[in-house]
């Protein structure tokens, strides 16, 4: 859950914390975990109910209807043979559009104008015609579109 935070952002929250509850900050935190304990017994109480009224053993993560269909309703054969007819749809798919991503690294490299045989910019190309020359990078900077 706080994985996208780094140790700067997590002191700055407890920095913020501190300032907001002030001397109550002890008693906030055991009042959030004592609610994080109960919210996980209900879930805990939740699958069990579920489990008995089912008959059969279900796990939190198996409350997905994906994964609850497939441990639970489907075989391993009736699995593999609703995938069957979509295999190969998938597997002509995937070879058309990797035939055009190499089509397109093909075109993308011909008409790369770096990789010229020594030729600049404004050299003329095979037909006579001078290269275009390339586009300018472009920049990120988002400050200049906020003025």
């Amino acid at each position: 859950m706080l994985e996208n935070l780094n140790w700067w952002e997590i002191g700055a929250l407890l920095l913020l914390a501190l300032l907001i509850f002030g001397d109550r900050l002890p008693q906030v935190i055991s009042d959030g975990l004592r609610m994080v304990r109960n919210l996980r017994n209900m879930a805990q109480n939740a699958t069990g109910d579920l489990s008995r009224e089912l008959g059969t053993d279900i796990q939190l993560q198996d409350l997905h209807p994906k994964a609850f269909i497939r441990k639970h309703l489907l075989s391993e054969e009736d699995e593999q043979a609703l995938r069957k007819p979509l295999q190969g749809v998938y597997d002509n798919l995937r070879a058309d559009v990797t035939g055009v991503h190499n089509d397109l690294k093909d075109v993308a490299s011909a008409a790369d104008i770096r990789s010229t045989n020594g030729r600049g910019p404004s050299a003329p190309a095979a037909g006579g015609v001078p290269a275009a020359p390339a586009p300018a990078p472009r920049s990120h900077a988002y400050d200049d579109d906020a003025t």
